[in-house]
């Protein structure tokens, strides 16, 4: 009997690359710990240059490889270009696959949102994505091989009276990667959607008690942690997910999935 196991290598045998977007917290920062550990080389990027450099010290201490490069993802189109181009160069050429992982979420209701961060979520949750996509995934298809993995949310999928937005450019996102797994998919690039629900994360610590709230109900009573969403997009990023396009996987503890009393 024959044990599949997770692959780090193309079939050419260079080693796995991937960028993952907003990497210096949060879910990113566990997903480039995830990937590293399974040996692909990672490049990490954020604002934060103290933080990013922090996760590359972390994903080198246990044994990996990563990289970081900033990014300011809610620049201009052109600016974004030159931010991919580096990426690429920081990962030796060639990158394998790229998590969207970064987002904004304002926490208000319509009236109170402003126009400088309805600008910014539009750039950074959806504008951004499409334009690395559009920038990175012709090679990935040129080589017959690549994978993309968003990000999404489960709020994506209900109404909430104070991340209307959010949820609104969450739901594009969802949409965008089916949309790419149907163009880039026949030419090798798998495209899928992995959607965490309320996750406690460095974002959200000064509300710990309202993410509890919200997850009183779902079949896992809790609130997910990072490492959860970060060990999905691992398994999407594998070879044993070599069959998995256009999915979206909620990593969610239920709460889309099931009435709570």
């Amino acid at each position: 009997m024959t044990t599949q196991t997770t692959t780090s290598q193309n079939s050419d045998g260079a080693h796995r690359t991937v960028l993952v977007t907003g990497s210096t917290s949060g879910i990113g920062a566990a997903t480039a710990r995830a990937l590293a550990a399974d040996g692909w080389t990672v490049v990490v990027t954020g604002r934060d240059v103290a933080r990013g450099e922090a996760v590359v010290a972390d994903v080198r201490a246990g044994g990996g490889t990563a990289r970081f490069v900033p990014s300011d993802l809610a620049a201009s189109p052109e600016a974004l270009r030159t931010f991919a181009a580096a990426a690429v160069d920081a990962a030796g050429g060639r990158l394998d696959a790229v998590v969207h992982n970064a987002a904004l979420c304002p926490a208000v209701d319509t009236v109170g949102l402003t126009d400088a961060d309805l600008e910014a979520t539009l750039a950074v949750n959806v504008r951004a994505p499409h334009v690395l996509t559009a920038a990175l995934a012709p090679a990935m298809a040129e080589r017959g091989h690549g994978a993309v993995v968003v990000l999404g949310s489960w709020m994506a999928h209900v109404g909430h009276p104070f991340v209307g937005l959010y949820s609104a450019t969450k739901a594009a996102e969802v949409q965008l990667a089916r949309s790419w797994a149907a163009e880039f998919g026949p030419r090798g690039v798998r495209v899928n959607t992995v959607s965490p629900g309320a996750t406690r994360t460095p974002v959200n610590d000064a509300a710990a008690d309202v993410v509890d709230a919200m997850t009183l109900g779902t079949p896992a009573g809790r609130p997910g942690r990072p490492e959860e969403v970060a060990d999905a997009v691992a398994w999407v990023l594998s070879e044993r997910a070599a069959y998995v396009h256009g999915a979206e996987i909620a990593v969610d503890g239920g709460i889309t999935s099931v009435a709570r009393a």
